[in-house]
């Protein structure tokens, strides 16, 4: 039962993600969350964000930002990273994962799905059909609903881990 929570890979961190050899696998899109996966919660994009946008953009990458926050605080990330963006999502239900495909041109074969939150990001992106990458939260200080469900969410990491 609680496979359907289970990422396909569980990473430290965005930032040590092997994407030239996904590229090479097939991927050409890549769905990123925003808040703790990239930057820590409501932070602008950083010289790390910057410099991995550029880097998947060379690569050959198309990138979507998808994110249940409002308007301005995803817009305010993306005037520096400059790609595809949805806010408020509705995470996790599919049809966000799938309007980002859609904007990037992107399928569910060829697309990732890069996020901190088990049941809002791996659980959408895995009812979407998509590779599921999730990272460890970049900052202790969360929102008391995310601080509630990190508490659920070791309880699925730690059988996620006796199954690898």
């Amino acid at each position: 039962m609680l496979q359907r929570f289970y990422p396909d890979e569980y990473m430290d961190s965005a930032y040590q993600i092997e994407f030239a050899r996904l590229y090479q696998e097939g991927y050409r899109g890549v769905i990123f969350d925003i808040d703790n996966t990239l930057v820590p919660h409501g932070a602008p994009a950083d010289e790390q964000a910057k410099a991995l946008f550029s880097q998947l953009k060379e690569l050959g990458y198309q990138c979507c930002l998808l994110s249940n926050n409002k308007e301005p605080r995803v817009k305010m990330f993306n005037d520096e990273v400059q790609v595809q963006y949805i806010f408020k999502a509705g995470k996790p239900k599919v049809s966000g994962y799938e309007r980002a495909m859609e904007l990037m041109g992107t399928d569910k074969g060829n697309t990732l799905f890069v996020g901190d939150q088990i049941f809002t990001d791996v659980y959408g992106a895995k009812r979407a059909g998509l590779r599921t990458i999730l990272t460890r939260p970049i900052h202790p200080k969360e929102e008391i609903q995310i601080v509630l469900k990190r508490y659920l969410e070791k309880v699925v990491l730690f059988f996620y881990s006796r199954k690898q």
